[in-house]
């Protein structure tokens, strides 16, 4: 054998993402499936953005706990479960791609709840005071996943302009 089979670090990847939809499947018991979905999908964008840069800040989990908190039906300890995760999971959560949740959002959710999702994932990039480049170029093609235009990222973006970053 020439070649040796690398250790995929990304192995436990698929287990932490089933992990996310268990517990939100768990804490939003009495939801549909199509809202259990959408909060899934909203938990793992943000988990994806606010790890974006490689690093999962004290700010950025204020953030998550922050909108989760705004999720209804989603109880205290639903939130403190899914960030409890993050906090020991989030590169599993984030590291690979973001399809099935952008699909799930462009299946499930109306235009209005998109818009606003993305305006969210914004909001968590900017939690650090610094919109970087890198997610910038993540925002933009997720807003192209969630079928939303380019005028609606720079509309929902300007509102940050002072927090750009052209070096990063």
């Amino acid at each position: 054998m020439i070649f040796r089979s690398k250790d995929k670090p990304e192995e436990m990847t698929p287990q932490a993402r089933e992990r996310l939809a268990e517990i939100v499947e768990k804490y939003l018991a009495d939801a549909d499936d199509a809202t259990r979905r959408i909060v899934t999908a909203v938990a793992g964008l943000l988990a994806k953005i606010a790890y974006a840069d490689g690093h999962y800040s004290v700010q950025e989990e204020a953030t998550i706990q922050k909108e989760l908190s705004r999720v209804h039906g989603l109880s205290q300890a639903g939130v403190d479960a899914i960030c409890g995760l993050l906090a020991d999971q989030i590169s599993h959560v984030a590291l690979l791609g973001d399809h099935d949740w952008t699909r799930d959002l462009r299946e499930l959710a109306d235009r209005e709840l998109r818009v606003e999702v993305l305006e969210v994932l914004i909001e968590m990039a900017v939690a650090d005071h610094v919109l970087k480049h890198d997610e910038q170029v993540q925002l933009r093609r997720i807003a192209k996943a969630l079928s939303l235009t380019q005028d609606d990222y720079n509309a929902l973006q300007a509102k940050h302009r002072d927090k750009l970053s052209t070096l990063s």
